[in-house]
């Protein structure tokens, strides 16, 4: 199963596919604006919901507004500006490898 997250500025919207693309479960929640925190704590959240309505687990992928520096790993030019200068590339391996 494959969980795709759309972390946009005032929405989070995550889906939960099968291997053959079957929509399995969708998510749609506010992002928690100006609070960098509660945003990860969301899409974490969100990544938790769809897996129990999936009843399994997934591979994640989280599309952010804006890129990350290669020279620091962190999020640059991001419209969500609560997301700039923030380590976005560790706490996305972290919930994919189930530590959050």
């Amino acid at each position: 199963m494959r969980i795709g997250i759309d972390l946009g500025g005032t929405k989070i919207e995550g889906l939960a596919l099968a291997d053959d693309g079957r929509e399995l479960a969708r998510l749609r929640v506010a992002t928690p604006r100006e609070d960098y925190a509660k945003t990860i704590d969301a899409i974490v959240s969100t990544v938790h919901v769809l897996e129990r309505e999936a009843g399994q687990q997934g591979r994640i992928g989280v599309g952010i507004p804006g890129t990350l520096s290669r020279q620091t790993g962190l999020v640059k030019n991001a419209n969500s500006t609560w997301l700039n200068g923030r380590p976005f590339s560790s706490v996305a391996l972290s919930i994919a490898a189930g530590n959050l």
